[in-house]
């Protein structure tokens, strides 16, 4: 229900949010990476803060908030899943920097494993 509201609410397909967080966080509210992302979508704090997240680790505001952010994202790259996914694991100005995915291991395989699971196919190295 909390993916479905979010998906709803920011016309977001409900399967990329999941897998999203699924990669991210592996569906642990209270998870921080060593980059000190936080939560289910791994919120960076500064873009928690510049989206009026208080509460990152509060399993529907921090969805909410990467849900919008999934949505802005695919609206920049006209709906390419496979750029707003690479701009929501490396940042915007690294997509934008290489022209396309960047060629990060974690980047790529992030993408990936994501577009694999919603059977959308698998980036490689020249995409």
């Amino acid at each position: 229900m909390l993916f479905r509201n979010a998906a709803n609410r920011h016309s977001v397909d409900v399967g990329l949010i999941r897998e999203v967080a699924r990669k991210e966080s592996a569906f642990y509210p209270c998870a921080v990476s060593s980059k000190g992302a936080l939560g289910l979508m791994q919120l960076m704090p500064e873009t928690a803060a510049s989206m009026g997240v208080a509460r990152p680790f509060d399993p529907e505001s921090n969805v909410l908030a990467g849900a919008q952010l999934l949505r802005s994202l695919l609206g920049r790259y006209g709906g390419d899943r496979r750029l707003a996914l690479a701009a929501y694991n490396a940042g915007a100005g690294r997509v934008e920097d290489y022209g396309g995915v960047p060629p990060f291991r974690e980047t790529q395989d992030y993408v990936g494993k994501i577009l694999e699971a919603l059977g959308a196919g698998v980036v490689g190295a020249s995409q």
